[in-house]
């Protein structure tokens, strides 16, 4: 099974707001999903981004790929800095 971290929209038309999910590639966007990361609303200046660290980093160590706007949420929030940091101390 192929897991993703992705988004899934809540919120009413035209009043996105997104949930940060672990969830299995071949399951609809809105669909079930794993586990609960974080949540991200756009529309509040600047963007509200909610993320649990700590499940963020037990997801991409089991092998959880991030699409790409998940991927620039984690980068803003440190936590793909993190990811790498503790890939390179496991090579050592």
């Amino acid at each position: 099974m192929a897991v993703k971290l992705r988004l899934t929209r809540m919120g009413a038309k035209k009043r996105p707001m997104y949930r940060i999910v672990a969830s299995d590639s071949r399951v609809k966007r809105d669909g079930e999903y794993l586990e609960l990361i974080g949540t991200y609303n756009p529309l509040t200046n600047p963007a509200e981004v909610k993320i649990n660290e700590e499940l963020a980093l037990k997801w991409l160590h089991t092998g959880a790929i991030p699409s790409d706007t998940v991927r620039s949420l984690f980068s803003k929030a440190g936590i793909m800095k993190k990811f790498a940091d503790s890939k390179t101390k496991k090579g050592e």
